[in-house]
């Protein structure tokens, strides 16, 4: 679940969340100055998604690169020993 949520949701809300807090400060530096307030339909909404794909994409790529287990090792299908299940794993050389 928590991999899921960082390497998949985290980075596409990431730009929205972004954009609303500076949306959120240029609205009260208009009201405070009297400027007209942008509006929240205004918003680049395209653009947002398409950078969290885009976010979300070099997450996988650096999990895929960075991540797992060494190369070399033998793999051990998970298997039901004593009632249990031993989840898979990788036994190095």
């Amino acid at each position: 679940m928590a991999r899921i949520l960082f390497q998949v949701v985290f980075p596409i809300v990431l730009p929205a969340l972004l954009y609303a807090l500076w949306m959120t400060a240029e609205r009260r530096r208009a009201e405070a100055s009297g400027e007209e307030k942008r509006s929240w339909s205004a918003a680049p909404w395209l653009w947002l998604l398409t950078l969290g794909v885009f976010f979300a994409g070099v997450a996988a790529v650096a999990v895929a690169v960075f991540g797992g287990d060494p190369a070399g090792g033998v793999y051990v299908p998970p298997e039901l020993r004593d009632g249990q299940v031993v989840p898979g794993h990788v036994v190095p050389k």
